[in-house]
């Protein structure tokens, strides 16, 4: 079973592509603090990984005693900008794995995020991706619902003109693979052994088929077409 079994690859963009989970985990953490509920970096990530803060607001609210107000998002969204614009970073061998699996597909590939455009275009230019998914980024604030839903998902196979279940999808995250296989796609759940990504046994029992610890396996796994759930070769399997 060769790459053709898949008609796209849709990837995750915090987490997969790039390296931001911490950078905005701690602004996150920061300004939750500021609001009055003081949770620890490794709180913070367990809570929030995965997920649009907006979509959070009963949360926050509840615990800090004070509404959510769209000023606050908006500063929260500048703050965590600027840390991204100064420190954000491909992970380790994606640019190399977009680069081949880009060729492998003929370019029929998307970038499908639960993140806002802004920050998700700034993310990919930062780290010399944007060349690979200019045109075919899909954000998930867009849509009626983020993930777990699997609006975004939907939304970037039609705007890739193939069915969702034809579709690779790549994540990291519990709400990620939940709304890729809600989508009808086949999930790779991408978890290294690096904080910012959730468990493999997590993202098994969320729906992934196939999990990966490095990206610079996937295109082989796209191009092996694994009909079986299985763990690939990973320090935390």
């Amino acid at each position: 079973m060769t790459h053709q079994s898949f008609a796209a690859v849709l990837f995750d963009c915090d987490g997969v592509l790039v390296d931001s989970e911490s950078i905005t985990n701690g602004v996150l953490r920061d300004m939750l603090e500021e609001l009055g509920w003081k949770l620890s970096s490794g709180e913070c990530m367990r809570i929030f990984l995965g997920k649009a803060v907006k979509d959070e607001r009963g949360l926050i609210e509840a615990h800090t005693g004070q509404p959510l107000t769209e000023d606050w998002l908006v500063r929260f969204r500048e703050r965590r900008n600027l840390g991204l614009m100064h420190g954000v970073q491909p992970i380790r061998n994606a640019l190399e794995c977009v680069v081949q699996v880009h060729h492998n597909f003929s370019g029929r590939i998307a970038c499908a995020s639960g993140a806002d455009r802004f920050k998700v275009e700034l993310q990919l230019d930062k780290c010399a991706l944007m060349p690979y998914f200019q045109g075919r980024i899909f954000s998930g604030h867009e849509l009626p619902r983020s993930k777990p839903a699997p609006d975004v998902y939907l939304a970037a196979a039609a705007g890739l003109g193939v069915a969702p279940g034809r579709c690779a999808v790549v994540e990291d995250t519990v709400p990620g693979v939940t709304a890729g296989v809600a989508a009808g796609a086949r999930v790779f759940g991408y978890c290294p052994p690096e904080a910012g990504h959730d468990v493999p046994e997590a993202l098994r029992r969320a729906g992934a088929a196939v999990l990966f610890a490095d990206m610079a396996q996937l295109p082989e796994l796209l191009g092996a077409g694994l009909q079986q759930r299985g763990v690939m070769p990973s320090g935390r399997a």
